[in-house]
Formats: C-alpha cells, sequence, structure tokens
C-alpha cells in the first residue's frame, strides 16, 4: 500500500494512504469527514472510464492514515496535500474537494497559487466562512459547534450516529439513495477515526477562508451543493460563493443531501464530467 510521510510525532512518522490509479490528467479527490478517500466511490470509476488519472488519500487521522495527535489545521492539511502533489510531481491537476476537503483546495490555492493545478472543484463547500461573528452573520452560532464537541467528549459513537443520519438525511432519503449498508460502512469508517482528530477536526471548520477566496478566480471553479444540506446549509455557504468568487460555475442539486456524490451520482456525475471536459486537450 502506498504511503506518503508528511510530518513527525516523537518517535513515529506521520503517514498518509493514497491510491493512484489510471492515466491521464490528474484529478485529486480530497474527502469530507468523517470519511476517507474511497468515499469517492461513484466518482472514481466514472472519472477513470472518462481517461483521467485518479488519485485519493485518507486524510491525517482518517482511514488509513496515521493518527497523530496534532496538525488538525488547514494550514497543516493544505501542507500535507502538497507534499503529496510533489511525490508524485503531480501537474495540470484537478483539486476536487468535498465539505472538509474544500478547505484544502481553497487554502492551497491561496497559499500555493494554481501553478500545478487547471481546475478545482467544490462540493458541499466548507468557505466562505462557517462561524458566526459581527461581520459575518450568515454563519452559524458559535455555541452549535461548542454543542459539537461536547457530543463528541461525551460519546463519539453517538455523535457519529446522529451525524451521519443528517450527513445523509436519512429520514428521507433512507432505502431509496441511502441503504443501511451503505450508512453502516460509513460509520465503521467514522469510528474508526483518531478520537482526538475528531474532535480537532471541529475548530478546523471554523476557519475563516474570506481571504483565500480570491485565490479560487485563479482556474475555473465548479461549485455543487445539495439544496437539503444539513450539515453545511447552504444559504450559509455554497449560495454564498456565487457572489464572491468572479466566474464559477454553480449548481444545485435539488434535495439533496450533504453527501451527494454518494446519494445523487446521477446528477453530480455528469456536472462534473462537462466541467473537466471543457477546453481538454
Amino acid at each position: 500500500m502506498p504511503f506518503v510521510t508528511v510530518g513527525q510525532e516523537n518517535s513515529g512518522s506521520i503517514d498518509l494512504y493514497y491510491e493512484d490509479h489510471g492515466a491521464g490528467q490528474p484529478v485529486v479527490l480530497i474527502h469530507g469527514f468523517p470519511l476517507n478517500g474511497a468515499s469517492w466511490e461513484k466518482q472514481i470509476a466514472v472519472l477513470l472510464d472518462a481517461g483521467y488519472r485518479v488519485i485519493h488519500y485518507d486524510r491525517r487521522g482518517f482511514g488509513r492514515s496515521g493518527q497523530p495527535t496534532v496538525g488538525y489545521d488547514y494550514d497543516t492539511f493544505t501542507d500535507d496535500l502538497k507534499t503529496l502533489l510533489e511525490k508524485l510531481d503531480l501537474r495540470d491537476v484537478v483539486l476536487a474537494g468535498f465539505s472538509m476537503g474544500t478547505g484544502e483546495v481553497t487554502r492551497y490555492l491561496s497559499r500555493y497559487g494554481s501553478d500545478r493545478v487547471a481546475k478545482a472543484v467544490l462540493l458541499a463547500p466548507l468557505a466562505p466562512y462557517l462561524l458566526q461573528t459581527d461581520d459575518n452573520p450568515e454563519g452559524v452560532p458559535a455555541g452549535v459547534f461548542e454543542g459539537i464537541k461536547q457530543a463528541i467528549r461525551d460519546d463519539r459513537f453517538a455523535y457519529h450516529k446522529d451525524f451521519l443520519d443528517n450527513f445523509y438525511n436519512v429520514d428521507v432519503l433512507g432505502g431509496t439513495r441511502i441503504s443501511d449498508q451503505a450508512w453502516q460502512n460509513s460509520f465503521v469508517v467514522a469510528i474508526g477515526a483518531s478520537a482526538l482528530g475528531t474532535l480537532q477536526c471541529v475548530d478546523a471548520w471554523c476557519t475563516d477562508f474570506r481571504a483565500d477566496l480570491p485565490a479560487l478566480s485563479s482556474v475555473p471553479l465548479l461549485v455543487v451543493h445539495g439544496t437539503e444540506d444539513r450539515i453545511l446549509p447552504i444559504d450559509s455557504t455554497g449560495r454564498r460563493l456565487r457572489a464572491l468568487i468572479e466566474g464559477v460555475e454553480y449548481h444545485e442539486v435539488e434535495g439533496g443531501p450533504h453527501n451527494i456524490g454518494w446519494t445523487h451520482p446521477e446528477v453530480l456525475n455528469p456536472i462534473l464530467l462537462d466541467f473537466l471536459g471543457k477546453d481538454r486537450g
């Protein structure tokens, strides 16, 4: 199994698990909380069939990557991504992030520019700024995040059950667009993640990306968001980006929950392939 070393904690290295398949223009898929790179299953096969090289990896603390107690912030996450891109010497890359993974895409372009990047994709984005403040009234009150952290401390497993129910809108889509078995797989992945990493990621969700947004205009950008997202409400995130980023291609998935990549692939995948195919050599 391939790993890339991104840091050190005491006597051990911090290693990220990744997979690298296919040939053609590289598409790097960055997963959402609390899943892993394999959660892109319904996009991976489609991208490979369309002639793309597909790379996906597990964020530190999740999946088969190492579980350090440090580095759960977007500067570090972005440095991890940079290390992977450089190790594989990837160029003309499409960076595609879902949910928490949209933070790495946004911060990477802001910190390191578009030299290696051809296009960017944000699915159910975290930006521009999720935390409600005096100058960001559209955000979510700080007490909500404190409540989430307390729920994780009290019973991480019960928290994940509730989180994933809303991740897929199980009360509406259960048995049709999300099976009990697929939900259970997500639960197993979630509880296998680092307990400390799970907790510390909540603070990362409150990262202010507003100063990073101009960098997203440096490459063609696709944003897709489900209208019924209960995790990252569309009015606080995706819909705001239309006015904040010049030239963005924006789509909404009617009735889509947070994880539209799993529940609505017949809607999302054609949008994704059409965007990637534009001006493709």
